[in-house]
């Protein structure tokens, strides 16, 4: 967690926040800020993901200092499903192979009913 107290404190900077300002976001006291930054003690999990929102960073980024640019995915055409923990293809963008893929079962239905206009316009 060494590399946390750093990025604790250069977001913090970054963004122009004393640590009463963070404190007062967070609803912590400026102590307990001021151990993160020291690197004495370590905030819990709901409070590590209030400080990634607040910087607008990744939780990679603050506790581990990974960099910004490895993410790969585009965030226009994939969105974050919490519940499965995965990147999903938003709905709005599917090509003719996704539609497919997703809806192959749709070709039963429509074979039979095109069966059965078939069999009814042949004597």
């Amino acid at each position: 967690m060494l590399q946390f107290s750093k990025q604790l404190k250069k977001y913090r900077a970054a963004n122009n926040l004393s640590q009463d300002d963070l404190a007062k976001k967070l609803f912590v006291s400026r102590q307990a800020i001021s151990k993160w930054e020291q690197g004495d003690a370590t905030p819990d999990l709901n409070n590590l993901v209030k400080l990634a929102e607040i910087f607008n960073i990744s939780l990679d980024t603050l506790v581990l200092g990974a960099s910004e640019a490895k993410s790969t995915v585009d965030q226009n055409q994939y969105t974050f499903d919490p519940t499965s923990g995965l990147y999903k293809r938003r709905y709005g963008q599917m090509n003719f192979w996704d539609f497919l893929a997703r809806f192959w079962w749709l070709i039963f239905p429509i074979g039979g009913f095109i069966m059965a206009i078939i069999e009814t316009l042949t004597p």
